[in-house]
């Protein structure tokens, strides 16, 4: 198998370059068919160029993103999850998703949190569509102790065990810290899906791929923010260059006691939370 950490695999530049180039199309509308998926077509570099960078005017060795979550914020309304779907063309119904919210509420005389994230069928109910996404009043007449909401996502992991058990090498880390997917490669064995401790993939059954939040790389490439940041409300999700040490990320990590998710596992996330305590995995 291809070292998925060579910048000068030539399929892997292909694949950036393509991203890349469907970022006006992804920005403007939903693209169609595989790259709907993220292959979308364009842009040109030298093949020969260990170095080049996937779209014009970007360089990717200047880079290193990172993302944070501030649970003290989040509202649970849900509008992140709503616009990953749109941005990404993500299948739209209620069990297909690359962030997600989970509800976490402490009950009186409760120890452990009762969890449900958008994907439960009350919730479903009371948004009365699966393409609209709401957490149903359930503890309306509960004695509740603390309650907050945690949004999730791929953690983009430094050492990602998605990478080390693609057979094909179609999931692999880009030079600024991305972990991405080319479709064109993937063979819908779901390694990768089973090997993620974070449950931050799924299995695409109308292309036959696998799929996961990918920071919205078309968009972050051109200057812009993640979907899911952009339309934050509140602020509780927050995005930035981990090399910029005035960059919102690198301000939030700096400036709040963060952690990580599951760091037991040696994979590194770069994905900081704020906010959750041990219930949270």
């Amino acid at each position: 198998m291809t070292d998925p950490s060579d910048p000068s695999g030539k399929a892997r530049r292909e694949f950036l370059r393509r991203l890349g180039g469907g970022a006006a199309a992804a920005c403007t509308g939903a693209l169609a068919g595989a790259g709907a998926l993220g292959a979308a077509q364009g842009v040109e570099a030298k093949a020969d160029d260990a170095d080049a960078s996937p779209v014009p005017g970007y360089d990717w060795r200047k880079h290193r993103w990172g993302f944070g979550v501030d649970a003290t914020k989040c509202i649970g309304c849900l509008r992140c999850v709503e616009a990953c779907k749109r941005e990404n063309s993500v299948p739209g119904d209620a069990h297909h998703f690359r962030t997600w919210v989970e509800r976490y509420v402490y009950l009186e005389g409760e120890e452990r949190a009762r969890i449900d994230s958008q994907q439960d069928p009350v919730n479903i109910a009371a948004s009365g569509s699966e393409r609209e996404y709401r957490f149903a009043n359930r503890y309306k007449d509960a004695k509740v102790e603390k309650a907050f909401f945690v949004p999730k996502l791929c953690n983009h992991c430094t050492h990602p065990a998605c990478v080390q058990v693609c057979p094909v090498g179609a999931t692999y880390k880009t030079e600024d810290g991305v972990v991405v997917i080319d479709h064109k490669y993937c063979i819908g064995c779901r390694y990768c899906v089973q090997a993620c401790p974070y449950g931050a993939r799924f299995f695409n059954e109308e292309h036959g791929v696998s799929d996961k939040c990918e920071w919205c790389y078309h968009r972050i490439t051109k200057g812009l923010l993640p979907a899911c940041v952009e339309v934050c409300p509140v602020g509780a999700r927050v995005f930035g260059d981990l090399k910029d040490r005035q960059s919102p990320i690198s301000l939030f990590i700096r400036n709040n006691r963060v952690q990580v998710l599951k760091p037991e596992t040696g994979n590194a996330p770069n994905v900081y939370y704020v906010g959750i305590d041990k219930e949270v995995s």
